[in-house]
């Protein structure tokens, strides 16, 4: 059988060839490869993609946390509430700023924050209050945003939307990363809107804010060689604006072919036992099919099989945040967040792109049934 890889993205360059390629060439010709007009016009359409009032490019998916944080004098001695199941960045950009991380765990069906949990915590005591809520829409599931603005607008918390892995996703219609004080996208090249390298945004519906951001990610300068703050190198090169601009007409084709891969795999794989599958909901984006297996299947030992026959799969992600090494400081022990736990344990991810054939979806199928019937 060929091989089935996780992603192929070599794909979705061939499919849009001639178009990146003449749009690169225009900025390499251009001679303008910092900022300039191919920067500012995908800001405009990012913005008006989302339908926020503003977005300030960035460098990466990292440095837009790190830049809304920032933004919202996020410092040493705050605290920001977020999810221990994620990339590392969501949490690492809290402790970036010097401010410490609150963790909640998560929903089973969902792997986003579990609210009831988080609604418990912003009505105890707990001291200090948080000074902001980074939830992530994770593997392009969008959480639900209307309890979660609801609880945050009555406790008067801003939220920062962590959108790396949802770019395109909708919550009742609307674009998220547009709920938020600030929405937080990376475009690092697995993503659902990927570059070529390197690159973020933050969307917001905030002037002020925006101004800050442009100014942060500027060396905290408003004018050149007048800075008003320490601030960071994070722009987004010319280069990958340009491919962005271009891919960004296709997003919502994309997104479509991925919920159709989607589907394909729960008419597949609904009649394997012990097997968990996502919930096919609204407005879900799929950056990644992660099911859950039993608690009694030997999961490494089937990624192993699987890969022996040429199918890619994937972890994400193995070691909840909690019990990092970096993150023993925080002093949660084993038992803290038991649905984190068990999920990292038991999670695993198929191949997921918008070209994946139903013949290959098929054989991953197959593998997996022959792997069960063990």
């Amino acid at each position: 059988m060929n091989s089935i890889p996780l992603l192929d993205l070599a794909q979705q360059y061939q499919g849009l060839q001639q178009q990146l390629d003449q749009a690169v060439l225009r900025v390499m010709n251009s001679g303008r490869y910092i900022g300039g007009a191919t920067v500012t016009t995908f800001e405009q359409e990012f913005a008006d993609y989302l339908g926020t009032e503003h977005c300030v490019s960035c460098n990466s998916g990292t440095d837009a946390l790190f830049l809304a944080l920032r933004a919202l004098d996020i410092g040493p001695g705050d605290t920001v509430v977020t999810t221990p199941f994620t990339f590392i960045a969501t949490v690492e950009m809290i402790s970036a700023v010097g401010a410490t991380p609150v963790f909640v765990d998560i929903e089973a069906e969902t792997f986003n924050l579990d609210l009831d949990q988080l609604a418990r915590l912003l009505e105890s005591p707990i001291q200090p209050k948080p000074k902001a809520i980074l939830p992530v829409h994770l593997f392009g599931r969008p959480l639900d945003m209307t309890t979660l603005m609801a609880l945050a607008e009555a406790h008067e918390i801003p939220v920062i939307e962590d959108c790396a892995q949802a770019t395109g996703a909708t919550w009742q219609g609307q674009q998220v990363g547009s709920f938020g004080m600030t929405g937080c996208f990376s475009f690092f090249p697995t993503k659902n809107l990927g570059a070529f390298g390197d690159g973020g945004a933050i969307a917001t519906n905030n002037p002020q804010l925006a101004q800050r951001l442009r100014s942060l990610k500027e060396h905290g300068a408003t004018r050149r060689y007048y800075h008003e703050e320490i601030g960071i190198n994070s722009r987004l090169d010319a280069l990958q604006a340009a491919i962005l601009s271009v891919k960004l007409g296709y997003l919502d084709q994309w997104n479509q072919q991925r919920r159709q891969v989607a589907r394909r795999y729960q008419q597949l794989l609904a009649p394997l036992p012990d097997l968990h599958l996502p919930q096919d909901v609204p407005g879900h984006v799929w950056n990644q099919y992660s099911l859950r297996l039993a608690p009694h299947q030997d999961r490494d030992r089937l990624r192993s099989r699987l890969q022996d026959q040429g199918v890619g799969t994937m972890v994400y992600y193995p070691t909840p945040l909690h019990s990092q090494p970096v993150y023993r400081h925080l002093g949660y022990v084993e038992g803290d967040f038991p649905v984190t736990e068990a999920v990292c344990s038991q999670v695993l991810s198929l191949p997921m792109f918008p070209e994946l054939q139903a013949q290959q979806q098929e054989q991953v199928m197959y593998r997996l049934k022959e792997w069960i019937g063990e």
